[in-house]
């Protein structure tokens, strides 16, 4: 499960890489520190552009049909297509330099940045909704979708991100749902960097 994000690279460069159209997050600067509640940049359908990390479930309901209170970070691959919170949800695909993990005890916990080897963007699979909010202000909505870790990731945390390859992100975005969960693996093993985050600001960008 990602606990912040960093999307340093230039905003061009990240529509580029998925042949979207920048306008409407032109204006999107280098972020080394996004923690849930803020904006994050992905790509659904209609195009690019910014999204709230971690839906609000108002109208929602759980497994046992009672209001969905807490706010939503991340949605477990096993069961994102099946939980009646999710029914109705779409999907897109959060560009990333990488993020970050903790291990450790309380007070003594390690951050740890975890990154593609070599450099680049990773594609988190998300989901999308969009609330409602008081005099009709519509805020856009997403969640990172989880799944177990690779190996690289196991010593650090129980999950991680369900990472789509940039040629797969098309058939996340819009393919059936059979084809969409076959894309929800753990990353190859030996393809993240993983090393301590001590020069990061947390209270910053």
């Amino acid at each position: 499960m990602p606990g912040r994000v960093f999307l340093a690279a230039p905003i061009d460069e990240v529509a580029a890489s998925l042949s979207a159209d920048p306008s409407e997050v032109s204006d999107e600067p280098p972020r080394h520190n996004i923690a849930p509640g803020q904006e994050v940049i992905a790509l659904a359908p209609e195009g690019l552009g910014r999204f709230r990390w971690g839906p609000i479930p108002v109208g929602r309901v759980n497994a046992r049909d009672r209001p969905a209170m807490e706010t939503i970070i991340d949605a477990r691959s096993e069961t994102v297509f099946d939980k009646s919170a999710f029914e109705g949800v779409g999907r897109a695909a959060m560009p990333v330099n990488g993020w970050y993990e903790w291990s450790g005890e309380k007070r003594r916990k390690t951050a740890w940045r975890l990154q593609p080897t070599g450099g680049g963007l990773l594609y988190f699979a998300a989901i999308t909704d969009v609330w409602t909010g008081p005099g009709g202000i519509q805020v856009p909505q997403s969640a990172a979708v989880t799944c177990d870790p690779n190996a690289d990731v196991r010593p650090i945390h129980r999950r991680m991100a369900a990472i789509i390859a940039p040629e797969n992100v098309p058939l996340w975005l819009e393919g059936s749902k059979p084809e969409a969960a076959a894309l929800k693996m753990p990353w190859p093993d030996g393809a993240l960097s993983i090393d301590r985050a001590e020069d990061v600001d947390w209270s910053g960008p």
